[in-house]
């Protein structure tokens, strides 16, 4: 392999690939990086956890995505350093790659706000390794309960949309997947609660969404607990700031993101979240030749409005990104960057969800809103094996209540067979997160000039926000 290209694109999330499709059309040489061979669509990550559809309707082969770019090059492997100033990258295994332009769209990682035991116990959900874990340890904890008649309390740190979404989408397993395929008496005994330090459920939206989403929760059985944060995570649940304790058998951390450690060690100045506040034009300040995308980046728009970590402003600033490159290549002007806002919309459950579109935010609650959900992600998701497989699970659940999914778990520990040596109301927990938020304060606290988790500064929406134009 060459060692040097025109671009180096590091990371294969919903920025990286905008941006190498775009310079591919042109005929750009470009090597695109990324620790997966795939491509993940993380706004349906929740339902694979939750069985709704399979790994492979929202994971993509990237040489697949690229095959028609022939001067795009796929590279697997794990960045271990980039030198901004030398435009180079160096992989775990020791090559050096230069490019003459750079592009860091790397993604971010779970953020736990130092809370204790968060990163030990709770399940992120912002891979496809982290919700086939999750789903394997929802697997594992129903087998379980129902071998001992046991109760299955799950607990969901976060009210933004994937809180939210996650949380409908186990109480409707309940509700009807669990009564279906056990019995009404194991569905009786489970709970799944959602937690926040915000009041109220999508804080981004406007109050007649949340009170609709929280309604809708209610009645498929969901928990509310909003406005306490948490203050720290067991492997029997989780304590609140107000001194009560949840017990629950799995935790899903939907707490927030920040830059992970390729960031933190690039040498450029970090803003809020660990991230890189870049210029108009999405290039990095005091260095030249440097973009860094997605949610490693911290963007504005033309207009000096700030923008929240989104799949839209992602795979748009991807693209913007890509015609600033080529007039670098070509000596021509960068532009700011200019987003269209298309809005944002949240799934709540079967024939529930809400959206808000546009800059005006035209609203729109229930039934229509959870048709455009469906048309909008359908029409995102890449690849048409994709599209076709995410339909037919979508017509079996939300239809028929019987999944076409469905999460297989490893075999059951020799631990758990010895009832004399296992607690049966505790499963097995799966190693989850690589990277502690280290020097932040627990939920239901605010590091120095950040707000709290789940809540975004004045007239912002958190960074965790689901986009319409996802």
């Amino acid at each position: 392999m060459d060692d040097s290209y025109q671009v180096i694109v590091v990371g294969g999330g919903f920025a990286g690939v905008a941006a190498a499709k775009e310079l591919g059309r042109k005929g750009v040489r470009v090597l695109l990086i990324d620790t997966n061979n795939y491509h993940q669509f993380q706004p349906l990550l929740y339902q694979v956890a939750t069985s709704q559809i399979g790994v492979s309707a929202i994971a993509r082969p990237l040489r697949s995505v690229f095959r028609r770019y022939k001067s795009v090059k796929v590279l697997t492997a794990k960045v271990s350093s980039v030198d901004t100033a030398r435009k180079t990258v160096t992989t775990t295994d020791g090559r050096t790659l230069r490019g003459q332009i750079l592009v860091l769209a790397v993604g971010a990682v779970p953020n736990f706000f130092n809370t204790p035991g968060a990163e030990e116990y709770a399940y992120p959900l912002y891979s496809v390794t982290d919700a086939t874990k999750l789903g394997t340890g929802l697997t594992r904890l129903l087998d379980q309960a129902d071998r001992n008649d046991g109760m299955v309390d799950v607990v969901v740190v976060g009210g933004g949309p994937t809180g939210v979404e996650t949380a409908g989408a186990m109480a409707e397993n309940v509700k009807y997947v669990v009564r279906k395929y056990f019995s009404p008496e194991l569905a009786s005994r489970c709970r799944v609660h959602l937690v926040d330090m915000v009041p109220s459920v999508l804080n981004a939206f406007s109050k007649k969404s949340q009170a609709y989403a929280a309604e809708h929760l209610g009645k498929v059985g969901v928990q509310l607990r909003m406005g306490v944060g948490v203050t720290e995570v067991r492997a029997d649940g989780v304590s609140l700031a107000d001194g009560t304790f949840i017990p629950a058998q799995i935790v899903v951390w939907a707490g927030g993101l920040k830059a992970g450690d390729l960031i933190s060690g690039s040498g450029l100045a970090q803003g809020r979240g660990g991230r890189i506040d870049v210029r108009p034009d999405l290039t990095a300040p005091d260095v030249d030749g440097v973009y860094v995308l997605g949610d490693a980046a911290n963007i504005t728009d033309d207009a000096g409005n700030k923008l929240p970590q989104l799949g839209s402003v992602a795979q748009q600033a991807g693209k913007w990104a890509a015609h600033n490159i080529i007039a670098d290549l070509n000596g021509g002007t960068r532009k700011p960057f200019h987003y269209v806002d298309k809005g944002y919309m949240a799934m709540v459950g079967r024939g529930a969800a809400v959206a808000e579109l546009g800059r005006k935010r035209y609203q729109l609650q229930g039934t229509f809103a959870f048709l455009s959900w469906l048309l909008v992600h359908l029409a995102l998701l890449s690849g048409i094996q994709q599209k076709v497989r995410a339909l037919f699970s979508w017509l079996n659940g939300y239809i028929l209540h019987s999944p076409a999914q469905v999460v297989v778990s490893g075999p059951v520990d020799r631990a758990m067979e010895d009832e004399d040596h296992a607690r049966p109301d505790i499963p097995e927990k799966l190693p989850v997160g690589e990277q502690p938020g280290a020097g932040q304060p627990a939920v239901g606290q605010a590091p120095a000039g950040q707000p709290p988790v789940g809540q975004a500064p004045a007239g912002q929406p958190p960074a965790e926000q689901a986009s319409a134009g996802q």
